[in-house]
């Protein structure tokens, strides 16, 4: 008999006795309702501190058989998902490839085919721009066309310390060649002789046309590591804001419509919308180092204010200082753990 029965066998021979449940308890010291739950359990103790044995559990002699398998001259250069289907040809099976791991993990057998290789995935390219036409990002996004499936593409291309558009492109089909020859025009609009240009893998980023052009106009090109979309995440936010803009519409009737919306939507972005990354000024405000006055302004502003009402405010004001530095992909606290640590 458990103590758990004991104690239920002795509440009861008490409450026989003529005392109260509640007073039995009291005197164990143990809650009334747990009595209850006790004597209302049919299933036993359901502690989640129980070591219970399922009853599929692999046994010590089939832990054994399959450490003698691949340990074996026949299976030691296999893996287990090699060995457990050659096992099943010859109407064999011990367990799954799964507790083949398990087993072999659990007696330190499971190891790297080359440990000389790491499997983390590298750092973000660092880019630091400390004013205008130093680090550019450049993305392509689809608009929707009348035809279901058919997008026109549109190319901008964006200035990340200003966050200003320098330039966009709409064109029918995703290509390098188009990629490079807005570039290419760009650059001489701007008379821009250096500047580095980040995107992300995609073809038309990487092909063959557009690096060779980028390499004759003295561009410096990096990008994104596979599969991580926000190594690129100045023009992610751009085409959000694009495709959030008032009056975007569901599709665009031509390619000279999408290309007359798209002129506006960068005159209104670059001229008259307040970016909250660059402390509510316009991209060109910023580009043209406009913001530095406009800011100091509203810090006067604000410390005047708390000056006349301190109790409106229990730290400082709101913090309006001039960001000198962007960085696209700035190194975390872990990326410099991760050197140390190397």
């Amino acid at each position: 008999m458990t103590i758990r029965e004991h104690i239920i066998v002795g509440i009861n021979e008490a409450v026989k006795n003529g005392a109260k449940k509640s007073t039995a308890c009291s005197v164990l010291n143990l809650p009334i309702r747990t009595l209850q739950r006790w004597e209302n359990d049919k299933l036993g103790d359901k502690r989640s501190i129980i070591i219970k044995h399922p009853a599929n559990k692999i046994t010590d002699s089939e832990r054994r058989k399959v450490l003698e398998i691949c340990c074996s001259d026949e299976y030691k250069n296999m893996t287990p998902n090699e060995i457990v289907p050659r096992l099943a040809e010859k109407g064999q099976f011990i367990a799954s490839e799964a507790s083949f791991y398990r087993i072999l993990k659990d007696k330190g057998l499971v190891k790297r085919s080359n440990p000389g290789k790491s499997s983390r995935r590298k750092k973000a390219t660092e880019l630091i721009a400390t004013g205008p036409s130093q680090v550019w990002s450049w993305d392509i996004t689809y608009l929707r066309s009348p035809v279901k499936g058919l997008f026109y593409y549109l190319y901008l291309f964006q200035d990340i310390w200003s966050r200003s558009i320098v330039g966009w492109r709409i064109h029918e089909t995703e290509s390098a060649e188009f990629a490079a020859a807005a570039m290419e025009d760009i650059c001489s609009e701007l008379g821009i002789k250096t500047v580095k240009l980040h995107a992300d893998n995609g073809s038309p980023m990487k092909g063959a046309t557009m690096l060779a052009t980028l390499q004759r106009l003295g561009v410096i090109p990096s990008f994104s590591r596979p599969g991580v979309s926000n190594d690129n995440p100045y023009s992610e936010s751009l085409f959000k804001t694009l495709k959030y803009h008032a009056g975007y519409p569901d599709y665009f009737e031509s390619i000279d419509h999408a290309r007359a919306w798209v002129k506006n939507f960068v005159d209104w972005y670059n001229n008259f919308h307040l970016h909250s990354g660059i402390k509510f000024v316009t991209p060109m405000q910023r580009h043209l180092g406009l913001d530095k006055a406009i800011l100091e302004t509203r810090k006067i502003t604000y410390q005047k204010a708390k000056q006349k009402n301190p109790m409106r405010w229990s730290g400082d004001t709101r913090n309006w200082d001039w960001q000198e530095t962007v960085i696209l992909n700035p190194e975390t606290k872990k990326d410099l753990l991760v050197d140390i640590a190397c």
